[in-house]
């Protein structure tokens, strides 16, 4: 009973939202080889159909590349504390190893940048979102826009504090 009545809405639906739906397509052996032969993008200029564009030609505003960061920054912290944990576990001395990659003047100020970046970005984006949840009215477009210049701004300058000790 109830497909009886779906196919009805799906035809409403479908006249009220002015698309056009058409049948099933059969496709021979001969037709299966010659689809297989053009690529996704042949295939929708053949039907008329627009291809969706990459996401790169898109310009991304500046709280989507926070948010970006803060995830990526996550994660590369991640990583570095499983690395220290995973040396430590072969028997390595983590603390060694560091002052060893600290005594060299390109090495340490690299490693020191891979720490401390990371470290205050992604200390002040959770402070960002922890700010956002107890005071959910000061979500709007622009207190977000500048919250994510404060974040970017802040991290470069404790960045560069953790840099010179």
């Amino acid at each position: 009973m109830f497909r009886s009545l779906q196919r009805p809405m799906m035809a409403l639906t479908a006249a009220r939202h002015n698309v056009q739906r058409r049948g099933m397509t059969v496709i021979s052996s001969k037709s299966a080889e010659e689809y297989k032969k053009q690529n996704y993008t042949e295939r929708m200029e053949k039907k008329g159909m627009p291809v969706s564009p990459h996401v790169m030609i898109y310009s991304f505003p500046v709280v989507a590349l926070s948010s970006i960061t803060v995830r990526i920054t996550g994660v590369c912290l991640w990583l570095g504390m499983g690395g220290i944990a995973a040396h430590s576990l072969a028997g390595g001395d983590p603390a060694m190893l560091m002052a060893s990659i600290g005594d060299t003047s390109i090495l340490g100020t690299a490693g020191k940048f891979s720490v401390a970046f990371p470290m205050s970005y992604h200390f002040l984006g959770g402070v960002r979102h922890a700010y956002w949840d107890q005071t959910p009215e000061a979500v709007t477009n622009e207190q977000v826009e500048k919250a994510s210049y404060a974040v970017a701004g802040g991290s470069v300058v404790l960045t560069g504090i953790a840099m010179m000790m």
